[in-house]
């Protein structure tokens, strides 16, 4: 794999930000400043800065890829091929997919999940992420865990969440509007939409020993756990009992707080960075951020939110420019255990973003290295290739 050198780049290093040469050797990061070697790519970074890719440890919005309008399926092979485009053009390196295992047929159900890992396994040389299976498994999905324990097993998943929607469901199916939409993504009718998730609540007995069959599974295995939602920290304290020790999207400060003095690693949204608030009403992620009961940021429903961000909590003056971008890079490195990546130092993965910050329209991520190859470039970037 040929060399790449990326001269004059403001670089983020574990030392802060500051000019560096910066040489990418096969799929690692050598020393900074190191002589070039001879025939080595040269990518001029005057102007930019150098940072590490992003890792996402919850992304959403690959659902709309597999299913763009309900009812509409698109082939999951299309899926990813496509998203990976779209992750790169974002700076983002490593992604977690948010791949939900529900009792609902349809775009969550055990069908679209072995699809979802087969065009995975399929495709495992052609995409220049890293593509991972973040499974969000729902606490009723009683009846698909074979599949769901089948991938654990298989090394297919790279992290376990729970997630508890049932009796919401249920509630807003009552309301057939609301029941028409679930209908469609599972396909089905709204009766047996309403009437499938009453049956599920009907054996709630069911959830506890699943949910302590499901978590000693996934400590087996070592994976990452996390819980979605939580309200309270009574109901954090309940999931870290069971190993869970990322919370995902805690719904108030203090539940976040609590995660954060358990030294446990907290998500929010990076989309709700960038508008100003959360889109259910729920908390903000700056405020979080700025409280300090937020450590990380996903991409929940919008991949371009990842590099932005963090770089609007620095202009805001939330956090210096190296803390901040940690949240969408080292902090979740760390959270998933990936201890090869989310930082710029000799002998790490070759995963770097080069970022304009000055242009008129925001900021702009102009080319990405992945496990150091060339994965992404914008026009603009190609005139710096030497």
């Amino acid at each position: 794999m040929r060399a790449i050198a990326v001269i004059g780049a403001n670089v983020l290093t574990d030392n802060g930000l500051r000019e560096a040469r910066c040489l990418v050797e096969g799929e690692r990061i050598g020393r900074l400043d190191a002589p070039v070697p001879p025939g080595a790519l040269r990518i001029d970074g005057t102007g930019l800065l150098l940072l590490p890719g992003i890792v996402d440890l919850h992304g959403d919005a690959f659902e709309r890829q597999l299913q763009p309008r309900p009812g509409v399926d698109i082939d999951a092979t299309m899926a990813l091929l496509d998203t990976d485009r779209q992750l790169l053009a974002n700076g983002i390196t490593t992604a977690y997919h948010a791949a939900t295992l529900s009792w609902e047929p349809g775009l969550r159900g055990v069908g679209t999940f072995r699809r979802l890992l087969e065009a995975r396994a399929r495709l495992a040389s052609a995409l220049g992420a890293d593509h991972r299976i973040h499974l969000r498994l729902e606490t009723f999905a009683m009846d698909a865990w074979p599949d769901a324990e089948a991938a654990i097993l298989s090394g297919a998943v790279h992290m376990l969440a729970f997630n508890d929607h049932t009796a919401e469901i249920a509630r807003r199916c009552e309301d057939p509007a609301r029941a028409a939409r679930y209908a469609e993504r599972a396909g089905i009718t709204s009766r047996e939409m309403l009437n499938l998730a009453r049956a599920m609540l009907g054996r709630e007995a069911e959830v506890p020993p699943f949910l302590a069959r499901a978590a000693a599974t996934a400590r087996a295995a070592g994976l990452p756990m996390a819980s979605h939602d939580d309200a309270s920290p009574e109901a954090r304290a309940r999931w870290r009992a069971l190993g869970c020790r990322i919370c995902e999207f805690p719904m108030n400060a203090e539940t976040g707080l609590a995660a954060r003095e358990a030294g446990e690693a907290v998500i929010m949204g990076a989309p709700n960075v960038l508008r100003g608030g959360s889109h259910m009403g729920w908390h903000s992620a700056e405020a979080m951020v700025r409280a300090g009961a937020c450590d990380i940021l996903a991409s929940d429903y919008f991949y371009p939110a990842m590099a932005r961000a963090p770089l609007l909590l620095a202009a805001r003056g939330v956090l210096p420019l190296p803390e901040a971008w940690a949240l969408v890079a080292a902090n979740a490195a760390r959270a998933a255990g990936l201890h090869d990546r989310g930082r710029i130092a000799e002998g790490l993965r070759a995963d770097l973003v080069l970022v304009e910050t000055e242009a008129d329209y925001g900021p702009r991520v102009l080319a990405t290295i992945a496990a150091g190859r060339i994965a992404q470039l914008a026009p603009e970037a190609a005139a710096r290739l030497r």
